[in-house]
């Protein structure tokens, strides 16, 4: 009758018993047209147009072929259950209603992004450059222009 009053020992260790090893559900959200499968390592993952009102745009894909990007197959990918396009030119590519998954390296985007940074530069530059040359005349002065960004939210503005 004593076996009865005593408690039984739980002899899990702590770490199997935390809230990581229970699986939440993920609340519903309607589904993604362009749902895609992870992209590779080193790589980034990009829609392009492949036709615009039923007619083929292969400007626009042969552009994006020489900036960099592949074209991503569906057989890449035999885990994640993606639409295909299944004939002509672009045959075993995902594709979702006239668009066509593309994969880049991520040196290339951050080449890209450089290269259209300093080109937004240079034009800045060259704007005030223009600006101060019309600068002759010493009773209408205009001082070099400061670029500033701020975001208030109807709050007293901060002490410069």
């Amino acid at each position: 009758m004593a076996d009865n009053l005593v408690p039984s020992l739980n002899r899990e260790s702590r770490s199997a018993n935390t809230r990581d090893s229970e699986a939440r559900r993920k609340p519903w959200a309607p589904p993604s047209r362009l749902d895609a499968p992870p992209p590779l390592e080193g790589t980034r993952h990009r829609w392009i147009r492949a036709e615009i009102a039923g007619q083929e745009d292969r400007t626009n894909v042969a552009g994006k072929v020489r900036e960099g990007y592949e074209l991503v197959r569906a057989d890449e990918y035999p885990d994640f259950p993606v639409p295909s396009v299944e004939d002509g030119r672009h045959a075993g590519v995902i594709s979702v209603g006239g668009l066509l998954l593309a994969r880049i390296p991520e040196e290339n985007v951050q080449e890209r992004n450089a290269y259209y940074h300093q080109r937004a530069s240079d034009q800045m530059q060259a704007a005030d450059n223009e600006l101060m040359k019309s600068n002759a005349h010493s009773s209408m002065q205009i001082q070099r222009p400061t670029r500033q960004s701020r975001v208030t939210f109807g709050g007293p503005k901060a002490a410069e």
